[in-house]
């Protein structure tokens, strides 16, 4: 927060007030009970599962649906590493001019095709977004 303060040139207790507001209106998802940012979409501040390449430099999505978020944001092509939440098996995405052009998985997929899973519907996710 210090560095966004510095930034815009405002004091830190007006980033924090800012930070609430976006955390309120659901621009970015504050880790509870502090002013420290723990998503900002589709970019998660922690490691996690989904992992994404984008020019030799790591990004770490919130969920699959982020991690096919990150390339569409940074408008660059991207090597995508998870872990399938049921199974443990590991997925490997390369998304090439928008697109997604080869997957390897050591799952066995019906059809060669890779599903993302929504265990609650999105009304709900705001219930408990670290689980979701």
């Amino acid at each position: 927060m210090d560095d966004t303060a510095r930034h815009f040139n405002i004091s830190t207790d007006e980033a924090g007030e800012y930070y609430k507001e976006l955390h309120n209106r659901h621009a970015f998802f504050l880790e509870p009970g502090t002013l420290n940012v723990r998503m900002a979409w589709p970019f998660s501040a922690l490691p996690t599962d989904f992992k994404v390449q984008v020019n030799g430099k790591t990004y770490y999505a919130n969920c699959a649906w982020d991690m096919l978020g990150i390339p569409v944001v940074l408008q660059k092509d991207a090597v995508i590493e998870a872990l399938c939440a049921e199974s443990n098996d590991s997925v490997q995405l390369e998304v090439k001019d928008g697109e997604i052009i080869k997957s390897r998985s050591e799952a066995k997929w019906a059809n060669n095709q890779l599903l993302i899973h929504f265990p609650l519907p999105f009304a709900r996710w705001y219930d408990d977004l670290t689980f979701t």
